[in-house]
Order: C-alpha cells, then sequence, then structure tokens
C-alpha cells in the first residue's frame, strides 16, 4: 500500500473497521461451511438471521455486499457486468443485488428540490406525493404533477450518498492495494477493476449524464413509433434531481396480464429484440439493462423503455470487432475468433495459445450444429465468457457490458416467447453488417483512420529517433533490464550469506566458550561451557538453513536442468 493512502485510512478509520469486521465475519463463514458439524456452521449469521455458512461463496460474497450498504451493493451490481473478470457463477449471483434502502423523510427531500431549483416544491409542482414509487442505492423516485396538467416523475439523490460513496471508495481502493499484493487476487487487476467501477459509479451519481442520455436517445430513435422514451423536463433538472415524463404501461414481468389483454407476445418479443439489435449495431449506443421490470408496454405493442442511468457505448471499432467475432462464430472460423479475442482483449503473461486455440474450437464445434431457430445466444455467451475467464483474459468493460445486455435480453424474450431465436432476429442484422463493412463509406473512414495513424507515426518517429541518437553521442543512453526472475534468488542468497556468516560466528563463540554459560561447572553428556549466545546463533542458522533447502525444493528448481 501506498504512503499516501495512510491519511485516507486515518479518516476513514470508523469504515475501515466495520468493513473489516463484515469481511472478516463472511471469511470466517467460508472456513466454518468445510466442517461436517452442524451446530458450528449455525454459529455466524447474517442480518437477517440466516447461517451465513449454509450458503455458497457466491451467496456468501452477496450477502456481505449487502451487509456493507448502498455503495458496495452498486459496486457488487456493476461487477456483474464483468463476467469475464469475477467469473459467470459469481456475476449470476450479484446480479440478484438488491437495493432496497429506506427513502429520506418527506422535509429531507423537499428542501433539497428546493435547493437544487431554487423554489418551493409548492411553487414548482401542484402535486407532489412524499410517499416514494421506488428507493434506490443512489436516490429515490417520487410522482408528481406539472402546472401544465402533465405527469412526471422526480428522481432525488439520497442525502450525504455523495460523501458515503466518496469514503467507501478511499477504503475500497485501500483494500484492492492490498488485494494486489496476493498472488491469488493478483490475475484480478482489483486496482484496476475498483478505479474501473468507481468511475462508472461517480458518473451514475451525476443525474445531468442521465438527463443527456435521455436526449440522445430522443434523438436518436425519432424515426421509431414503436417506441416511447421519456423526455426530461431540462428546466426541473440538475446534477442531483432529475424530472422527466411519466410512461404508464404494463411492465413485461406482468405476463399474465398482458395474455389477458390480448397481446401477442411473440411479436412484442421480436420487436423489442430489433430494436436493441439496432441501438448495438447501428448507433453502437443503448440502454445497457433490458431487465422486464424496466421496460413497459404501451397501447398499440409500443415499447417504453426505463431507468437510463446504465447505458452502453460502442465505438466503431470496437463494433467492428464485435461484429468479426459473430461472423466467426456463425462461419465456424476458429483462427480468426482466437486472433480477435486475443486482439480485444488483455492477455495475461505466460497464455498458452495452444490450449486457448483447442477451448475455442471446441466451444465452436458444439454451437455450430444449432440451427437458427434454436441457437442458445445466451448460453454460448456464457460459455465463451466461462472460457475467457479460464484464460485470465480481461475484455474491455463495454463488451463485458454488451455480453451480459445480450444475455438479459435474451432472457427476457424467452420470458414473453419460448420459442423465440434472438439468433434468428439477427441473421438480417448480420447481412447489414456485411453491407456495411463493404460499403464505399465505410472503407474511406478506415482509409482516413490509418492514415491518420500513420501520420502520427511519420512525425513522432524521427522525433524519436533524433533523440535516441542525442543520448548515445552524450553518452547518456541507458538499457534496462528487468529480470522477473531475479528477486527471489538474489533474496535467497542474502539470505543464506547471512545464514553462513551466523553459523560461523556462533561456532567461534562455542569454541571459545564466550560466556554467559551453560553448565559452567559441571560436564553432562561431554558437554560442558556451552556458549548460550553461540548455541542460539547456530540454532538459527540452522532453522534458517532448512527454510531455505524448504523453499527451494517447492519451487522445483532445486536440480533441475536448464
Amino acid at each position: 500500500m501506498k504512503i499516501t493512502s495512510i491519511p485516507q485510512i486515518y479518516r476513514n478509520v470508523r469504515r475501515w473497521t466495520e468493513i473489516i469486521s463484515v469481511l472478516s465475519k463472511y471469511g470466517l463463514a467460508d472456513w466454518v461451511s468445510g466442517f461436517k458439524l452442524e451446530f458450528v456452521k449455525d454459529a455466524l449469521k447474517a442480518r437477517d438471521g440466516e447461517a451465513i455458512a449454509r450458503h455458497t461463496r457466491e451467496a456468501r460474497i452477496r450477502l456481505a455486499l449487502t451487509e456493507l450498504g448502498p455503495t458496495f451493493i452498486k459496486l457488487g451490481q456493476l461487477l456483474s457486468t464483468r463476467p469475464d473478470v469475477v467469473g459467470v457463477q459469481l456475476a449470476d449471483e450479484l446480479a440478484k443485488l438488491q437495493s432496497n434502502v429506506p427513502a429520506d423523510p418527506p422535509e429531507k427531500v423537499r428542501g433539497l428540490i428546493a435547493e437544487e431549483l431554487g423554489q418551493p416544491v409548492e411553487e414548482l409542482f401542484v402535486r407532489f406525493d412524499d410517499e416514494p414509487i421506488a428507493s434506490a442505492s443512489i436516490g429515490q423516485v417520487h410522482a408528481a404533477r406539472l402546472p401544465s396538467g402533465e405527469e412526471v416523475v422526480v428522481k432525488i439523490q439520497h442525502l450525504g450518498i455523495e460523501s458515503t460513496v466518496r469514503e467507501d471508495l478511499d477504503v475500497l481502493g485501500g483494500l484492492a492495494q492490498l488485494a494486489e499484493m496476493i498472488p491469488e487476487f493478483a490475475p484480478y487487476r482489483p486496482v484496476a477493476t475498483v478505479a474501473e467501477m468507481a468511475r462508472t459509479l461517480r458518473r451514475e451519481l451525476d443525474f445531468g449524464r442521465e438527463e443527456r442520455n435521455l436526449q440522445q436517445f430522443d434523438v436518436q430513435l425519432a424515426d421509431n413509433p414503436f417506441v416511447r422514451i421519456p423526455k426530461p423536463i431540462t428546466e426541473l433538472c440538475t446534477a442531483r434531481v432529475l424530472t422527466m415524463e411519466r410512461i404508464d404501461g404494463t411492465k413485461l414481468e406482468n405476463t399474465k396480464q398482458l395474455i389477458a389483454a390480448g397481446i401477442d407476445l411473440a411479436e412484442v418479443a421480436r420487436r423489442g429484440a430489433e430494436l436493441y439489435l439496432d441501438m448495438i449495431f447501428t448507433h453502437g449506443f443503448y440502454h445497457a439493462d433490458p431487465h422486464p421490470g424496466n421496460i413497459v408496454l404501451l397501447p398499440g405493442n409500443v415499447i417504453g423503455l426505463l431507468d437510463f442511468g446504465m447505458v452502453g457505448r460502442l465505438d466503431e471499432r470496437l463494433r467492428e470487432d464485435i461484429e468479426e467475432m459473430l461472423l466467426a462464430i456463425v462461419n465456424q472460423d476458429v483462427t480468426i475468433l482466437t486472433s480477435l479475442i486475443k486482439r480485444v482483449g488483455t492477455i495475461p503473461p505466460g497464455l498458452d495459445e495452444g490450449a486457448l486455440a483447442i477451448d475455442i474450437a471446441d466451444f465452436v464445434g458444439h454451437y455450430a450444429t444449432q440451427s437458427l431457430d434454436q441457437f442458445d445466444l445466451g448460453g454460448a455467451l456464457t460459455d465463451m465468457t466461462q472460457l475467457i475467464h479460464r484464460h485470465r483474459i480481461s475484455l474491455p468493460p463495454p463488451v463485458g457490458l454488451l455480453i451480459k445486455t445480450l444475455v438479459t435480453l435474451e432472457g427476457t424474450t424467452k420470458m414473453l416467447s419460448p420459442k423465440f431465436s434472438l439468433m434468428e432476429v439477427m441473421r438480417p442484422f448480420q447481412r447489414k453488417m456485411l453491407l456495411r463493412r463493404l460499403s464505399p463509406a465505410r472503407q474511406l473512414r478506415k482509409v482516413r483512420r490509418v492514415y491518420f495513424e500513420l501520420e502520427q507515426l511519420a512525425e513522432i518517429v524521427p522525433k524519436r529517433l533524433g533523440e535516441i541518437l542525442e543520448q548515445i553521442q552524450a553518452g547518456k543512453f541507458d538499457v534496462h533490464l528487468d529480470h522477473r526472475g531475479l528477486g527471489p534468488s538474489v533474496n535467497r542468497l542474502v539470505l543464506a550469506m547471512m545464514a553462513s556468516s551466523l553459523f560461523l560466528g556462533s561456532s567461534l563463540l562455542l569454541s571459545q566458550q564466550v560466556p554467559p554459560l551453560i553448565f559452567p561447572d559441571n560436564m553432562y553428556f561431554g558437554v560442558e561451557k556451552l556458549s548460550i549466545l553461540g548455541l542460539g546463533g547456530c540454532s538459527i542458522s540452522i532453522l534458517v538453513g532448512l527454510r531455505l533447502l524448504r523453499a527451494i525444493g517447492k519451487s522445483g528448481h532445486l536440480d533441475r536442468r536448464e
């Protein structure tokens, strides 16, 4: 841990104590779960009285995050979009996290609105419901009516949530630095992962971003008559208050109500899938949480989307790579798919490329035999994520979020129509992908991009070469070599030299009978006048020597020939 983080630890000592206490409890439960004694497993309990040790490891992590509060719940929900980092099982468990935070008192809510918008609630709205519709980790939502008669919803940030999040993120940063030092956690890149989650969480704290998302989607989908986006009331929006049009409809999770109303669920599933695929592969900007509770159905089978706090963005290059990956799966091209995964992801040191190619070949062979109308896209994406996680390859955050979105989307469409195939809907998009890739406009953009990169390279290379030549001429050119296996070897060598020196010095103390002595007047077992310092030094040096032999033997480098 860095020295600069010590003041943060001191400042947040109370929260550090709470977090370490909770993590210790759940970590102890993980250890206790291995016992066969039933009464031992019931010793540690969660807040709701459940025996922690009787849950799976993934469930214990979810319970720990729930007990740690809103910030950790939100971070767990964000980690659920990164199965390539935490694994599919843990990601699925974290997706169950629910943040039912107690609502703030009405007087505090009204005070915050007046502070942010500059007028009391009574002047801004003809009706404002003090009882919230929902209360989540970041804010709570209230129904209201404008003087114009328009029904709206007002999303208000919880009081003190910014300072709470800031404090928790400081603590998380410290925990990530500690975890980075533990070999078992290092492959998960805890510091980088926590930094990424922190950036996302800070963005969610700014309701102005959600307002801009709503405006962008409104423009992007303006020509689609079968989708409805709530319009923000700009003059009643700030970084902590978001006022938007209220969309009343039947949520997709109420399937019985939709069936009773005579709605064609298969048509709704197809229309919704086309909407999302268009947002992803045409615009590269999409609603990233197609959960049934976030989608409502309006008269005329119009789809209304809610909650735009989590959105996904794909730049053109990344969208091209994803399109190529999908086409490689369909065309059973193992070589291209392997190279694309290595190009898109972050490759760990010592990657076994042969094993990766074999696993990808098995994956493609398994799913290539499935017909499009029965293709399990969610299963394919889940299996690919497990494959990538197994080889310690880390995908960019936008790709992880896209995979999670597609899996959720297929689950939602299957809930509406069990025989629905998302891959069949994707077939026309595959044709569009090919046509778009071959279009002159796209080729021209690629040529311009390559030309721009070459132009930058042509400007940088002569300058860098000139700097290198100047350093050589001045005798300041240094070559730094990093031998990754040298550190432990040097440490062992130094420790061996110290043990040898201690043994020799202690032997001299024994031979010279340097006091204090054991058996100074009598002889026992043929030994008399034994130096205590010499005996202690010899014993320590022998123990150190045995420890070194054990370490060398465990590393496998005792007698191996290179």
